[in-house]
């Protein structure tokens, strides 16, 4: 089963799964991006009947997901760890480049649409305490800076469902608040999430 969230300018879509591997249909006017990806029929269909593909664009190094076989079999450029998106509507964010994880997020200035691959998510295993998002559990001790003063009316994540209104802004300065303090809730709930999170690969 596939959930679907709607946009002014698109869609997002997740399996039902743990782990739930979101993707984003974005319609810029000038084509649609698909972001990290995962190939599923309706979500693929329904991305297409939007408008002409412009491109698939993944986010994250490890994010392969479905990223490259649907660039080819939709005959549109494969963008991994993008600097530079083509057509001018979204911008790119180096959220992290060190050993073992890449990352990129989108910045979309006209929607106020933020999109995060993996640093921040809604998710339960990444959604801690009493807000609805939160730092990947990997980063926590030290959260990356990159997307900190960002104010987005819409905030899309790779895992969980999106933002949006007033809650996007406050939801991630909240994640980034609690970053620290939930530690100690992450120590309790890691061991069970590992073994759920190995039960569902």
């Amino acid at each position: 089963m596939t959930t679907f969230d709607e946009l002014p300018f698109g869609f997002s879509w997740h399996p039902d799964e743990l782990l739930t591997r979101t993707g984003h249909a974005l319609d810029t006017g000038s084509g649609v991006w698909l972001i990290d990806p995962v190939d599923e029929p309706e979500a693929i269909a329904r991305a297409t009947a939007l408008g002409p593909a412009a491109g698939v664009i993944q986010l994250l190094d490890r994010h392969n997901r479905d990223c490259a076989a649907l660039a080819s079999r939709l005959g549109v450029p494969h963008l991994k760890l993008p600097d530079v998106i083509p057509g001018g509507a979204l911008g790119a964010i180096t959220v992290l480049d060190v050993p073992r994880w890449h990352e990129r997020a989108l910045w979309w200035p006209d929607r106020r649409a933020l999109v995060v691959a993996e640093a921040v998510g809604t998710s339960p295993l990444y959604a801690l305490g009493p807000g609805p998002a939160g730092i990947h559990p990997m980063l926590r001790p030290f959260p990356p800076r990159a997307l900190r003063h960002f104010e987005p009316e819409h905030l899309l994540v790779g895992h969980g469902r999106g933002l949006h209104g007033a809650a996007a802004t406050a939801a991630l300065r909240d994640a980034y608040d609690r970053s620290r303090r939930d530690l100690p809730k992450l120590a309790v709930k890691l061991p069970a999430t590992a073994k759920a999170v190995a039960r569902n690969r």
